[in-house]
């Protein structure tokens, strides 16, 4: 029996879900538009203290970046975890939960978070990186959390 099933949940599927897309989304940006890691993870701190001021930063800021990706991804899995508990389906069925789960998490930032960010607001068009972001939000994030979730509640339900 594992011993504490949501810090495996929330530490591996929030992890995975989290190296995964921050690793499609410099890779991505870097060969279709040649753009710098920083400045991926300087756009991600943006959201929090504006475009200016995350480039002005540096380094620290493209650190701060990173920390958010995996403090947010990590908060996705936590509360993909706690409603799995009620939804006996997000574990029964952990590969059509964890990709359903993706599409509304790419929904959830694109149409609620970003416009409430600090970044310049821009309309969702459904281009190459609309598309591309969501699979990895399907693939990449939801995906991972809902398998981890589902080997921890497992344990749970032996």
């Amino acid at each position: 029996m594992m011993r504490r099933p949501a810090v495996f949940a929330i530490g591996v599927g929030g992890g995975i879900a989290a190296t995964l897309d921050i690793a499609y989304a410099l890779t991505f940006w870097f060969c279709y538009r040649g753009v710098a890691p920083t400045a991926v993870l300087h756009t991600i701190a943006g959201g929090l203290l504006g475009l200016p001021a995350a480039r002005a930063g540096g380094t620290a800021t493209a650190l701060l970046g990173l920390g958010l990706h995996y403090a947010i991804a990590f908060a996705m899995a936590a509360a993909f975890f706690i409603v799995s508990r009620y939804f006996r389906f997000l574990t029964r069925q952990p590969i059509i939960a964890g990709v359903l789960y993706g599409i509304a998490l790419y929904a959830i930032m694109n149409f609620v978070v970003l416009p409430l960010s600090a970044l310049p607001p821009h309309a969702w068009k459904p281009t190459l990186p609309a598309l591309t972001d969501l699979c990895s939000h399907m693939f990449f994030v939801g995906l991972p959390i809902a398998l981890a979730t589902r080997r921890a509640r497992g344990s749970l339900q032996s």
